[in-house]
Parts: structure tokens; C-alpha cells; sequence
């Protein structure tokens, strides 16, 4: 018998953790609103200190505001590292990133009950705020662990003019003053896994429960306005029109064009602002917010170019003042080497099948893998719904991907060339 044959990844524990921490929720909103920046979420997180507790991990708060849950090795050294996120979109969905967290406090456990003890400390962490803020910065936690978070990114606002620095200051109880003193050090971890939902249907539609994640895509993100002329929208001829709606609406249908003449990548407009916003004015003023993904840093690259190509071509056509800005550009990231090779291996010789697959989402792994080794593990999402109140994963493939993160972790556990 095996030391992986020995642990029993409890499904009833897992559904007790899901369903007690769905409860720490906005009653008011609409399926599951537990926002980084609100009391719903230092509840939860709390709640969480407390199962890593119970399952035998010494607790903190880092100064980035991560849940930090350690667990010591028969050797001191650089960690193992496991987690994911707790905090949801607004009316999102109970499995996003708390499958990755209660996964792995649950991997925890379930090898403590083998009476498994790894050579390596273990670090599950519950990342702090990594869904988009109001201040346009996600990842915060983990970017602070690996190093992406800035200074500038501190100054970011919100539509109120509040700073991110502020915001976490007065909003979640972190100083920023010492958030930047939260970086690792590379030698802190030895190697890094997540276990997450799909958030996509590829493994439903090739009827498969395990996802071997090869990399993530890069994301930019593109700011657009346009300036014409409010007029009558009565009164003025269509052509003596300078509408900038109607010059949006090309750049929109533009982008979405671009992005389907190669399967390489996606582009997408989620947020169109116009004014002055009346059925019976022309729109003198547009703005448009949208990005880019793909695993091919030069596929975005060209299709960042065709936007702005696009948008000057409109601005002349129209006679509208045209601007464009890249707020946020997160390269692409693949896992490569030791820890996608372990996991491979491991789901192999269990006899689980697995698909190797991309993930367009972004996710606090591409955060910790500038610090060292990194990987993902995928479980099914039903018809492919995330970030929504429908969202849904079979608690038996939440089980079997909390065995594959366990077996995993051991298995790297046992890796000389970490």
C-alpha cells in the first residue's frame, strides 16, 4: 500500500466548509457577494483562519492581508505552497477560488489523518482580494507575495476618486505603508499548486473531471474615448452629425473582428459609457473599456495595434477626437518543468484522465509563479457558467481534484530537483 492509497479526501467535510462558508454572504445580493473590500469577507476569512486551525496549521494575517495557514516538515526549508481566493464578484457564484482554498485546508487534513508527514513545510494561503477591485487592480494579495504590486498601483482610484492605498486603509484594515514589505522571496517556496473550477466547459464537452492547466493567458487592458458633438437629434441632418456612439459601435464590432480571425485569443468590450446619455440628443462622448487575452504575447501585441489603427481610422472618418490608453498589461504565463511534469505524472498513475488546458481567466497562480515553480489543477464547471449564481461543480469532482492536489503535493514533496 501506498501513502496515497492511505488518505481519504472526506466529501462530507468539504460539503460542510462549502456550505458554511456560501452562508458568510451579502443576504442582500443575489447569489454569493463577498467582496474583498467589505465585512462579509473579513467574516469569511476569519471563518477560514479557523479550519486551518482545527486541521493543525499555525495561523496569521500577512501585511497584505493573506490567510496564511503553515504547516512544518520533518525539515525546515523553502514551502510547499497551496490556496486560492475567497472573495467573489458581486452575485457570483460559491465555487470560485473557495474550492482551491477549502481544497486544500481539506488536502491538509486528510493526510494528517494518514498520518502523512512531508519533509517540506506547507503553506496554504487564502489570497487576499484577487477578483478585480473597484480600483481596477485584482490579485492583490498574491501580486504583493510575488512581486507585481507597485507603488503606482497603490495611486489606482475608483469612480470616487478613493485610492487603493486608502481603500485598503480604511476598507479592509491593511496598511499600505508595509503592503509592499509583504514580498517573498524566492527561496521562501519550493513550488506552487492551485486547484480551481474551470470556469469554462472544455472538460465537460471531452467529458473529463481533471484539467492539467499548461499556462494562462496575458490580459490588457484598453481604455477608449471618443469626442464628437452633442446636437439635436431632431434637428441635425445625418450627415452633419459627429456622433460618438455611433464611431464606438465600429470599434466595437472592430475588436470583436480582430479577435475571431484567428483562434488564438479573445478580445472583449465590457463597458460602453456615453453621453450626454438622452434619446433626443446626438452622443457627443463615448467611452469604451475591454481587453485582450491570449497565451501569445505577439497575438496580443498585433491585435493592441489593430484596435489603435482602428480607432484613428474612425476618428478621421468621423471627424472625432479619438484617445486610447493601456491601463494594466499582465504578461502570459506557462507552466512548464517540475510542477506540471509531477502532476501529470500523478494523475497518470492514479488513472485519472486529464486534459491539458489554458486558462483565459486569470488566477493567483500567475502571480506565485514569478517566485518559483508553479502549477493547476482543473475541476469541471457545469455548462461552463463562472462568476454567476449558477454556478456549479459536482461535489464528487471537487473530491477527486482535492485527491489529485493532495497526491500532487506529496509527490513534489519527494522531487530532489525542486
Amino acid at each position: 500500500m501506498t501513502v496515497t492509497d492511505r488518505l481519504n479526501v472526506s466529501s462530507e467535510r468539504l460539503e460542510s466548509d462549502l456550505q458554511t462558508l456560501a452562508g458568510i454572504v451579502d443576504p442582500s445580493k443575489l447569489g454569493n457577494t463577498r467582496t474583498a473590500f467589505g465585512e462579509f469577507y473579513r467574516d469569511g476569512a476569519q471563518w477560514v483562519a479557523e479550519r486551518m486551525a482545527d486541521a493543525g496549521m499555525r495561523v496569521s494575517f500577512d501585511l497584505a492581508g493573506n490567510v496564511v495557514g503553515s504547516l512544518e516538515g520533518r525539515h525546515e526549508g523553502a514551502a510547499l505552497v497551496s490556496g486560492s481566493h475567497i472573495d467573489t464578484v458581486e452575485s457570483g457564484g460559491r465555487y470560485d477560488g473557495i474550492v482551491g482554498v477549502l481544497g486544500a485546508i481539506e488536502a491538509v487534513r486528510a493526510m494528517r489523518d494518514a498520518g502523512i508527514k512531508l519533509e517540506r513545510p506547507l503553506n496554504v494561503i487564502a489570497f487576499f482580494g484577487e477578483e478585480a477591485s473597484p480600483y481596477g487592480v485584482a490579485h492583490i494579495g498574491s501580486r504583493a507575495l510575488g512581486g507585481s504590486l507597485t507603488a503606482e498601483l497603490l495611486l489606482r482610484t475608483d469612480s470616487s476618486g478613493e485610492t487603493l492605498a486608502d481603500g485598503l486603509r480604511t476598507r479592509a484594515g491593511i496598511d499600505p505603508e508595509k503592503i509592499l514589505k509583504a514580498r517573498w522571496s524566492p527561496h521562501l517556496m519550493a513550488a506552487y499548486v492551485e486547484l480551481h473550477i474551470e470556469q469554462g466547459a472544455v472538460l465537460e464537452q471531452k467529458g473529463k473531471k481533471l484539467g492539467l492547466v499548461t499556462g494562462i493567458a496575458g490580459a490588457r487592458r484598453f481604455t477608449a474615448s471618443l469626442t464628437g458633438q452633442p446636437d439635436h437629434a431632431g434637428a441635425t441632418p445625418m450627415d452633419r452629425r459627429h456622433d460618438a456612439l455611433c464611431g464606438a459601435s465600429r470599434l466595437v464590432l472592430s475588436v470583436e473582428e480582430f479577435a475571431a480571425s484567428t483562434p488564438t485569443g479573445v478580445a472583449t468590450v465590457g463597458v460602453l459609457e456615453v453621453g450626454p446619455g438622452a434619446s433626443n440628443i446626438v452622443p457627443g462622448f463615448a467611452k469604451l473599456v475591454g481587453d485582450i487575452r491570449s497565451l501569445d504575447a505577439e497575438w496580443i501585441d498585433a491585435r493592441a495595434a489593430q484596435i489603435e489603427s482602428a480607432l484613428r481610422d474612425i476618428g478621421l472618418e468621423r471627424s472625432l477626437d479619438v484617445a486610447i490608453a493601456w491601463p494594466s498589461n499582465t504578461p502570459p504565463t506557462e507552466f512548464v518543468g517540475v510542477v506540471p511534469s509531477t502532476i501529470g505524472k500523478v494523475l497518470t498513475s492514479s488513472g485519472h484522465e486529464y486534459v491539458p488546458i489554458t486558462s483565459g481567466a486569470g488566477h493567483d497562480a500567475q502571480e506565485m509563479a514569478l517566485l518559483g515553480p508553479a502549477g493547476m489543477i482543473f475541476v469541471p464547471s457545469q455548462d461552463g457558467r463562472s462568476h454567476c449564481p449558477e454556478e456549479h461543480t459536482d461535489l464528487s469532482d471537487i473530491a477527486l481534484g482535492v485527491q489529485a492536489l493532495a497526491e500532487s503535493l506529496i509527490a513534489l514533496d519527494k522531487t530532489d530537483t525542486l
